[in-house]
């Protein structure tokens, strides 16, 4: 039997099956043609956030941030380099808290950055304050 995960598009959110093998050869939506596992950290909102709980079936880890704090530009570079280098084994996203502050609310978001991960739309791990690229990177190897 095939392996395969669910994907929902960043660009349209059209919900796609993709076999696992797939996943590292660039897929495409079946939909917009949009890439499904793009090198670069989505940006969310609630709707965007609920949607790829609901739909998504890889590992997603979720950076609440704000653009007035320090540690959170410091850790952007380091994410986002992060999020091309594990294209399609985890999906990175990002989600502004002073933007949707209902979204932070939801998730009890208490300091900034925090980090939390979540396989089949529950949350697995959390890690608050900014990490390193190398903690970064150990941080996530667990997820995949």
């Amino acid at each position: 039997m095939m392996s395969e995960h669910y994907l929902v598009c960043p660009a349209c959110q059209a919900r796609n099956r993709v076999p696992t093998e797939r996943l590292q050869q660039g897929p495409k939506c079946g939909k917009c043609k949009a890439a499904l596992t793009p090198a670069t950290a989505l940006e969310l909102d609630g709707s965007r956030l609920d949607r790829l709980l609901a739909n998504e079936s890889l590992p997603l880890v979720i950076d609440f941030w704000a653009p007035w704090c320090g540690p959170c530009k410091m850790m952007a570079p380091v994410f986002e380099a992060a999020a091309g280098e594990l294209a399609g084994r985890l999906r990175l996203a990002k989600l502004n808290t002073e933007a949707h502050q209902q979204a932070a609310a939801r998730f009890g978001i208490r300091s900034i950055p925090t980090l939390i991960a979540f396989k089949d739309g529950k949350e697995i791990a959390r890690q608050s304050g900014a990490l390193p690229a190398g903690q970064l990177a150990q941080w996530l190897r667990q997820f995949y």
